[in-house]
């Protein structure tokens, strides 16, 4: 704007008198003085209501109002001048209220402050006092000084034209002087004037006595406060902060009378006033230096007050600056380009909100930020004054058109509305170099003049912001004399163009920048004028200010300028900043000046006749003149411009500066660098030091490029993108996929995969020796020694010089293209093929693509030296620091904003080492935050880069000739007020390269955009589908390719949202035609969905089924982006509304969202590029997070179930004990209430674990699989336990009678022993022999005589029955020699069964086999899956069978064949064990009905399996064999149960084991113990083992628990117990033990955990009766307060011992086996007190029982032991092997739901598979073989199966889901070269011919083995 000092609406600086009403109070001012900036049309006072008419008489009334009403006073209370006369003394006190203590005895003061109705400025009012003997006029003015000055002026204007001031009292509190009292001063300076000082006495007020006594130290020690006080003469008084004393009130009216004497009885009036309205032209503003920053308003120490006019300007900006609030702020970039709450897009907003209101708008190209308004100014604006209803009746109607409308009250002291420019400068002087540097980069696209020269209204300086301009470009086309039509893209501060300079001397009143707007584009506001929205009376920060901008013709006829023409426009008079007007008239080529009409002796003629002389153009544009277009001499022009059509005037403008421009050849050409070389001027690259050194920094990386070809610098500097990087992707995708290259056609894949990995391998390493090229060398020292300010300002500068560098390259080589495709498409129309034309156009095209050489290229250089040193794990020989902090400097620059590629767009690879790299560290800095994915889709040059830009002001390269290749990302962060509503903390961009690339035509396929698609649609929480126009053929494709993304997402259980955003549309307003667009485009997606569903080998149908989809709410319809036609045309304000309501769309859609944390968003870039590595994207891709996730939930499933059993087990032992004790009945709801603790314990942990785990949006899919696992699990429990009991139950009441029969014996023994005893006492001498002696004798006789009745338990002869059994079906000959041959001990270690087998038929070649020709035909690979079982028999340690000469008959026989005999042999194992566990041997004792029932089994089997097999039948030997094997088994097995048995029931050895204790009994009576005594023994006798049985019990499972803990196998779950059985196989390299893992591995798992149990025991020895001593000092605790309780009731009730010993045994009924009469009777007991003492004391002694636990061997009496505990534990799992490598199922739970899967498949020769027709085993591995080429013969089929539909052979391989990748594990590649003789002699087969070890494998050391144990699993 170039004059906003307008009133009224009265032309630019026309200057004329106010209205006046009373000459008493209001002067007419002077012209030379009138500022019509702060001067209305009346006089304003502040006490004023609605219906008063303004003036003094209001004044004058509303103060006869407050005499009115004040009442008689005392000393020092208030004073009524009416009763006393005028007041003798008038002082105004101002300063800091913190200084001065307002309350009723404030003799000053007084209480509180007056306060009239409708009086702004309250405290100003004079309140009266009588102080001392006169009466004293106060005004009070105290915090004054912080207050607005613009309403502030009229108020004190009228109260110095009302009263004669004496003194001017500056309150300051002692010893505390603050930078409010330092700006006093300078306020009372600027309101009165320089000579209100003469006036000034400072008041030091202190609270205590005692301070009064600093005052000279301060003055001495403070300089400040010296001058402060010297600048007011040396006067000062101290008194009381509450100024309650008179003595100190008298003194101080004593020195204001001094003061009056002093000043020549003068004191302060009217004429020394000089109001703050009275400024200079703000045009004159400037003044000294004062603060640094704007952004910054402290003041400056009282050395520097302000006492010039420039200073004035200095105080409107720091007022203009605590308007906007932004004082003491540094704007930063990052604080602009948060998402906030509200919606920016309203047209008004609060005065505070203007500069981020502003900014945001800009952020997002809305041109219309410079038309914001306040919403005070706004509600001012649409508020209607109405007249009296009175003056309806009275008035006169002249009168009420053409009179003047008084203002109301309340708006006269409000100040005027915020100038938007002023809101862009303060905003401008506020921001960081980054932020400015965005903000005119912003202004320049929204087609906006930009600040060349910028005065600091602080520093006073001129200010060039150079570095402002770095990052922009401007493109223009020319025609020449001959019709040429040429283009030109060129950064600003490079462009050599002339220049127009635009300025005015004097008040004009015509805006210079409306006709500069007309010259460039009418349509445009590209300078900011008078008329504009936004603009208001007053301006700050425009006056001297110097805006650019650029004409860019568009080579069209209609163009004002044949030539790119820069226009600059200097706002204000040209008379008060003449620097300006010097630097840009000497740079101009054309100078227009628009002239008032001026006397010959005004001083800027001086100026005007220098132009006049000069020979450079000179064009007077006058606004009091009417004449035409004038040429004056050569060169200078006039034109009138008053009262003459505009559009003439402007025509004749535009031909004036053509004229100057051509005229004036040699003109100077403005280069815009050029401005810096002028002397008085701040430059911006040369004062900021982080700046200068950045650029310093930058040049010298540039000066290595000099006279370097730019087609072949990438290759020169940056050699490890290139060949190489492109041959290692190539490679890699080879690897993948079968149809690329020979990796998976023909045989042996490994070997060629192995390969191919070492050629990629050297690859790296050719890469990683490679020199270092100084160039990046010098890069990564600057990144690393530079602070993350300087490093930021390094990387811009270092962007900006390369694109300067290869912008005239490019242009060049685009232009070249353009014609080579020009020709081509010539020569297609003729229908004329040209070789020769179509290769120079791809030879361009190759050039253009490595002339392109940005930022990007450099960071993918260093991801490439990262990337190779990573792979071989080796540093570059020339780099000088560890390659492992390459990803740190990444990461730093994305946190600083940078975007980082994430896939190469040349490669269209992803360098996933890099990436995830970089997110690693990026996670190390930030933490492991929170972000919203927000991917974009679209097809070339469709305007996705410029969408995500202006949506959130990010850096992705938007020029045609820089086109987005591959993927970049990019962070926002979330501001913390969205945090409220957001999950979230950074919203992640991804932009991508366009579909349909042109440069690709040719060169890629359909393939490359299907990629791009899923990859950027799996990664994204939203996808923004890009369109371009609106027609639907130009859709079909990306439509097709974006909806099959969508149906693989959902097809692997990934969600993703997507909005369409429909660009370019001609009438977005009209809904009608929305609806139909959006109806359109639902068809044309449901069509996709259908073609997309044949190709996904679905049914879809619509794609509403394919994910959530509303055509309503997620169809988004944008503007075009230019309103107009470029160069010149500025971003259409409808675009930035559309942005604006998709970007909050996009966060609303995104608060329903919790995103992905960045660990996951690095394992999903991972999962998805492995997956689109290979050719099924769906059949191929693995979530590692879901993954990772589901075991750490498997791990707590393992606690959450152990939880369950430890507490089972000890319920089970409180029940056990029960039984025992006599009672049989157990409910199941008992053992529920039992259970529901533990039970609702662990319910509490999974709740937790499922809603607050990190990962709790992964875990939600499986919450009600695991709660029902759980339940079931806790349902099986107790149903198992129930039915254990049951059978203890049973096994009670079987025993009833023995159990009676042994209290009998015990009864009859108890009372024979003592009666022998008490015979004998008085008879024998030869006590020990003879004693001895007697008791044996009578012993036998009394044990004969019992058992007399009960016939002795035989012996069992198992192998007796088994023969007579066997030989009643087969011949008792052939019985007897197959036994005694031993054959039958090997049947499952077999490496085949030929000996059992009887072909039916001849066979051929078939079955599971694999063939490596794709017709199938003779070569074929046949494999052998060998399952052998191994008994209890070799548990302890396995010796294999070696291969084994086959009979030639059955030579032919297939692996098939004898895997299915195997598999037969497993399950007739399986059920006859089964049978051996149910027979109740140990209860009812050994019968032959269980060997009877075990063979019929086995014989039952053989037959099934012989009618269902077809080739081959089983011989007898093979049934008879089988069957004495599993006898065996059970022979082992019923010989241990009837041992037990006998023990239990042979009333014989019952006895003998009783007869120690009854020798005892004998013993003591004989030593005439009582029998209190002897009974107590007896029952502790009995007692022991029952405490002991309990504490085994408790041991084994608090012992089961400990070694879960301890033992580090047995943590987690079974995949961890799964890692340390390799990791203990490789270290015993016992093959044998490996075929028992891998054939039979739930046996090896059990004795594994028995081992390290075993290991445990040795080496835990001490801890372990530590914890047995515990367990057993608690239970006889226990076991002691049970004897006390029972002593107490039964003494109670005055029982015998029988009765105590009920009572006893009813306590312990839960803890101890201990019934009640199974002591006998105790009726004899009669002392019970004794009986106590008795067994307490043999508690307490205890050493029997503390000493019985000697060895681990002990722990076997337990009911479970602690390896049995945990083998139920881990071993109720999955045990289902792969089908082609035997690899385990990892599934916790047998027949979960699902497939199964292992993470680590294992080459398939482990199992036995070999080609078929040779004798070579296979050494594929599942994940390779099933993305080959393949096929084998599943299930002894003549049909073949293709390896990748593998499915398909049969429901073994149904069941289990094998993805293709190289997740292998070392570890068994290791395995199979360290055992291959041992492999091949046990399948009698070699790793030869088609199944060569690959010699890549034999690398491996065992070392290598381990670690990738630990790595992998």
């Amino acid at each position: 704007m170039d004059n906003p000092q307008v009133t009224n609406q009265k032309p630019e600086d026309v200057l004329e008198n106010p209205l006046t009403h009373d000459t008493k109070h209001t002067e007419t001012p002077n012209k030379d003085n009138y500022d019509p900036v702060v001067t209305d049309s009346t006089t304003s006072v502040p006490c004023t209501s609605p219906d008063q008419d303004p003036g003094v008489k209001t004044s004058n009334k509303a103060h006869e109002e407050y005499k009115d009403n004040v009442k008689p006073i005392e000393e020092g209370s208030n004073l009524e001048p009416d009763d006393h006369g005028d007041p003798d003394l008038t002082l105004a006190l101002f300063g800091s209220s913190e200084a001065v203590q307002i309350g009723c005895d404030n003799i000053l003061l007084g209480e509180k402050k007056p306060c009239l109705k409708n009086t702004e400025f309250p405290m100003i009012i004079p309140i009266q006092r009588k102080i001392s003997e006169h009466h004293v006029s106060v005004i009070n003015m105290i915090d004054s000084h912080e207050t607005d000055l613009k309403p502030l002026d009229n108020v004190i204007g009228h109260l110095v034209n009302e009263s004669e001031i004496h003194a001017f009292i500056f309150v300051v509190r002692l010893g505390q002087l603050t930078d409010e009292d330092k700006m006093g001063i300078e306020w009372l300076q600027r309101i009165f004037g320089d000579r209100v000082l003469s006036f000034v006495i400072i008041l030091f007020t202190h609270e205590r006595e005692e301070e009064c006594d600093t005052i000279i130290d301060d003055l001495k020690n403070n300089s400040v406060l010296e001058q402060l006080l010297e600048k007011c003469g040396g006067r000062y008084h101290i008194c009381s902060k509450n100024m309650n004393k008179q003595s100190e009130m008298r003194e101080l009216i004593d020195r204001i009378k001094q003061l009056f004497t002093d000043n020549n009885q003068q004191f302060y009036t009217r004429e020394m006033y000089k109001p703050s309205g009275d400024l200079p032209n703000s045009e004159n503003q400037s003044g000294a230096e004062r603060e640094p920053s704007i952004g910054k308003t402290n003041t400056e120490p009282l050395g520097t007050l302000i006492q010039t006019d420039k200073d004035k300007q200095q105080l409107g900006a720091v007022q203009l600056i605590e308007r906007l609030q932004l004082q003491g702020k540094q704007l930063r970039t990052a604080d602009f380009l948060k998402p906030i709450v509200q919606s920016q897009s309203q047209q008004c907003c609060a005065e505070e909100e203007l500069a981020s209101v502003f900014l945001q708008k800009l952020m997002m190209l809305d041109y219309k930020a410079r038309c914001l308004q306040s919403k005070e100014n706004n509600e001012k604006h649409n508020t209607q004054q109405w007249n009296n209803d009175s003056s309806e009746d009275d008035g006169d109607d002249c009168d009420d058109i053409f009179g003047e409308t008084a203002k109301p009250s309340d708006e006269k002291n409000k100040l005027d509305a915020v100038h938007l420019l002023d809101v862009q400068m303060a905003v401008f002087h506020c921001a960081d170099s980054f932020l400015k540097q965005l903000m005119v980069t912003k202004l320049s696209q929204c087609q906006y003049a930009l600040p060349l020269l910028v005065p600091n209204p602080f520093t006073q300086q001129i200010e060039f912001p150079l570095w402002t301009f770095r990052q922009i470009n401007k493109s223009w086309k020319t025609t020449d004399d001959k019709g040429k039509i040429s283009s030109k893209f060129q950064p600003v501060y490079k462009a050599e163009t002339p220049m127009v300079a635009f300025f005015r001397f004097g008040p004009v009143n015509s805006s210079k920048s409306q006709w500069i707007n007309s010259l460039i584009n009418e349509k445009h506001n590209t300078f900011f004028h008078r008329n504009c929205p936004g603009s208001s009376r007053t301006r700050v920060l425009m006056d001297g200010l110097v805006e650019i901008a650029w004409y860019c013709p568009s080579g069209k006829e209609t163009d004002r300028f044949n030539h790119c023409v820069a226009f600059c426009n200097l706002h204000g008079d040209a008379g008060a900043n003449e620097k300006q007007l010097d630097i840009l008239t000497e740079m101009a080529s054309v100078n227009v000046a628009i002239l008032p009409q001026l006397s010959k002796d005004d001083k800027s003629m001086t100026k005007i006749q220098n132009f006049l002389k000069d020979s450079k153009p000179f064009i007077c544009l006058l606004t009091d003149n009417d004449s035409v277009l004038t040429k004056i001499r050569k060169g200078n022009y006039k034109i009138g411009l008053k009262d003459r059509n505009q559009s003439d005037v402007f025509e004749e403008i535009r031909k004036a500066i053509n004229n100057g421009l051509l005229s004036f050849q040699s003109s100077p050409i403005f280069k815009l660098e050029d401005v810096a070389k002028y002397s008085g001027i701040s430059v911006d690259e040369d004062n900021d030091e982080d700046l200068r050194r950045g650029k310093e920094a930058a040049q010298q990386m540039m000066s290595l490029l000099q006279d370097k070809d730019l087609t072949e610098i990438k290759e020169s500097f940056l050699p490890l993108q290139g060949k190489l990087w492109h041959q290692w992707c190539e490679k890699n995708k080879e690897l993948h996929r079968p149809t690329l290259g020979e990796t998976h056609k023909g045989s042996n894949i490994e070997k060629k995969k192995s390969s191919k990995q070492s050629e990629m391998l050297k690859i790296r390493e050719q890469q990683r020796t490679s020199v270092l090229s100084q160039f990046i060398q010098i890069f990564i020292q600057n990144l690393n020694s530079q602070a993350e300010n300087k490093q930021s300002y390094f990387l811009k500068w270092l962007g900006i010089l390369l694109d300067d560098y290869t912008a005239d390259s490019l242009s060049a080589l685009l232009h070249q293209y353009d014609e080579k495709w020009s020709t081509v498409l010539n020569l297609k129309k003729k229908q004329i093929k040209s070789r020769t034309a179509q290769v120079e156009l791809e030879t361009v095209s190759e050039k253009l693509q490595a002339a392109t050489f940005g930022l990007e290229h450099i960071l993918r250089e260093i991801g490439q030296i990262f990337e190779s040193c990573s792979s071989v794990k080796r540093n570059k020989k020339d780099m000088n620091f560890d390659f492992s902090s390459l990803p740190s400097l990444a990461a730093e620059m994305m946190m600083s904003g940078f975007p980082l590629e994430l896939m190469d767009g040349d490669a269209a690879h992803v360098p996933l080492i890099w990436v995830t790299a970089v997110l690693d560290a990026l996670i190390q800095k930030l933490g492991d935050q929170r972000v919203y994915v927000l991917s974009v889709l679209g097809i070339q040059s469709s305007g996705k880069s410029t969408m995500l830009n202006a949506m959130f002001g990010l850096q992705f390269a938007v020029s045609a000739g820089r086109c987005t290749r591959g993927a970049f990302m990019q962070l926002v962060r979330v501001s913390e007020e969205m945090k409220a509503q957001l999950k979230f903390d950074y919203i992640l961009v991804v932009d991508t390269e366009g579909l349909r690339a042109l440069e690709l035509a040719g060169r890629s396929t359909r393939n490359r955009d299907n990629e791009m698609a899923t990859f950027v649609v799996g990664l994204g929480n939203m996808t923004l589908i890009n369109i371009f126009g609106e027609n639907t053929a130009e859709m079909q494709d990306i439509l097709q390719i974006v909806v099959q993304a969508f149906m693989r997402m959902k097809k692997i259980r990934l969600n993703p949202s997507c909005m369409f955003v429909h660009q370019n549309v001609s009438d977005v307003t009209a809904g009608e035609k929305n609806m139909e667009g959006r109806r359109r485009l639902q068809e044309k997606l449901d069509e996709m969905t259908k073609l997309a569903a044949k190709e996904e080998d679905r049914d879809t149908e619509f794609f509403s089924d394919v994910i959530t989809f509303d055509v309503q709410t997620d169809v988004k319809y944008f503007a075009q982006l230019w309103e107009g036609s470029p160069p010149m045309a500025p971003p259409n304000p409808d675009y930035s509304r559309n942005i604006q309501e998709l970007k909050d769309t996009i966060l609303s859609k995104a608060s329903t969202s919790g995103g992905i944390k960045l660990s996951q968003f690095k394992m999903r870039i991972s999962d998805l590029w492995n997956a689109l590595l290979n050719e099924n994207f769906v059949f191929s891709f693995k979530n590692t997070l879901e993954i990772a996730v589901y075991r750490q939930l498997e791990t707590k499933y393992s606690d959450w179930t152990w939880s369950l059993r430890s507490a089972m087990l000890s319920i089970e032992d409180k029940f056990y004990n029960r039984i025992a004790n006599g009672k049989i009945k157990v409910q199941e709801n008992d053992l529920l209430a039992d259970m529901r603790m533990t039970k609702e314990k662990v319910e509490k942990s999974m709740m937790s674990y499922f809603e607050e785990d990190k990962d709790k949006e992964i875990l939600c899919q499986w919450r009600g699989r695991f709660e029902t696992r759980i339940n079931d699990l806790h349902d099986d429990l107790v149903k198992g336990t129930k039915r254990k009991l049951d059978e203890a139950i049973e096994q009670k009441k079987a025993r009833e009678k023995l159990d009676q029969r042994r209290t009998e014996y015990e009864n009859k023994l108890f009372s024979r022993s003592k009666e022998l005893a008490l015979s004998l006492r008085n008879t024998v001498t030869d006590e020990n022999m003879l004693l001895n002696k007697e008791f044996d004798t009578m012993w036998s006789k009394w044990v004969t005589e019992m058992t007399k009745d009960t016939p002795p338990l035989k012996d069992l002869n198992v192998w007796e029955d088994v023969t007579r059994i066997l030989s009643e079906n087969q011949e008792l000959t052939l019985v007897n020699e197959r036994f005694n041959q031993k054959d039958y001990k090997l049947i499952v270690h077999r490496s085949d069964y030929c000996v059992y087998m009887r072909l039916k038929k001849p066979l051929e070649h078939s079955g599971e086999a694999v063939s490596s020709e794709k017709t199938g035909e003779s070569s074929k690979k046949s494999k052998s899956g060998f399952l052998p079982w191994f008994g209890q028999t070799f548990m302890s340690g396995i010796q294999y069978i070696r291969g084994t000469q086959k009979p030639p008959e059955n030579m032919d026989l297939n692996a098939e064949c004898h895997n299915l005999i195997r598999h037969l042999t497993q399950i007739v194992i399986q059920e006859t064990e089964m049978i051996m566990k149910k027979s109740p041997v140990g209860t009812r004792g050994y019968s032959n009905s269980y060997i009877q029932e075990i063979t019929d089994c086995v014989q039952k089997s053989v037959k099934q399996h012989e009618s269902m097999s077809q080739k081959y039948t089983l011989k007898k030997e093979f049934s008879i064999d089988l069957s004495l094997y599993v006898c065996d088994i059970a022979r082992q097995m019923f010989t241990e149960l009837h041992k037990e048995f006998r023990e239990a029931n042979d009333p014989r050895i019952y006895l003998e084991k009783q007869k120690a204790q009854y020798w005892n009994i004998f013993e003591n009576y004989y030593k005439g113990a009582t029998t209190t005594t002897i009974l107590s023994e007896f029952i502790y006798s009995k007692l022991g083992p029952s405490i002991l049985q309990a504490v085994y019990n408790k041991t084994a499972i608090d012992l089961a628990a400990q070694m879960r803990s301890d033992i580090p196998a047995l943590r987690e779950n079974r995949p961890n117990l799964e890692k340390h059985i390799l990791k203990s196989l490789a270290r015993k390299e016992d093959f044998g033990q490996y075929l028992k893992y891998i054939h039979n591995p739930r046996e090896h798992f059990k004795q594994f955990i028995k081992n390290e149990v075993d290991i445990y025991f040795t080496k835990q020895n001490k801890m372990i009766l530590k914890l047995f001593k515990g367990n057993l000092t608690q239970k006889e605790l226990i076991v002691g307060n049970a004897i006390k309780t029972a002593t107490v009731e039964v003494k109670s009730r005055s029982g015998d011992g029988n009765m105590w010993f009920r009572c006893f045994t009813t306590t312990l009924t839960d803890e101890l086996k201990l019934t009640e009469n199974s002591c006998g009777d105790l009726s004899e007991i009669k002392d019970l007190d004794f009986l106590e003492k008795l067994l307490s004391d043999s508690l307490k002694k205890g050493t029997k029982l503390q000493n019985s636990f000697t060895s681990i061997n002990d722990m076997k009496m337990c009911r479970k032991s602690p390896d049995e505990i945990l083998i139920d534990h881990f071993c109720q799992c999955c045990w289902v092997q792969c089908p082609f490598c035997k690899a385990i199922c990892t599934h916790t739970m047998e027949g979960h739901p699902g497939d199964h899967c292992v993470p680590f498949h294992r080459s398939t020769g482990m199992k036995g598979w070999f080609y078929r027709r040779t004798t070579h085993l296979s050494v594929d591995i599942c994940t390779t073989a099933v993305a080959s080429d393949d096929v084998f013969y599943p299930n002894s089929s003549e049909d073949t199966v293709p390896f990748k539909d593998y499915r398909k052979g049969g429901s073994k391989y149904a069941n289990w889901s094998i993805t293709p990748d190289h997740a292998e594990l070392p570890y068994w590649k290791w395995f199979v070269c360290k055992f291959q003789e041992d492999l091949e002699k046990y399948y009698s087969k070699t790793f030869q011919g088609d199944g060569q070890i690959p010699d890549e494998w034999k690398k491996y050391t065992k070392r290598d083995a381990l670690d990738s144990l630990d790595k992998y699993m």
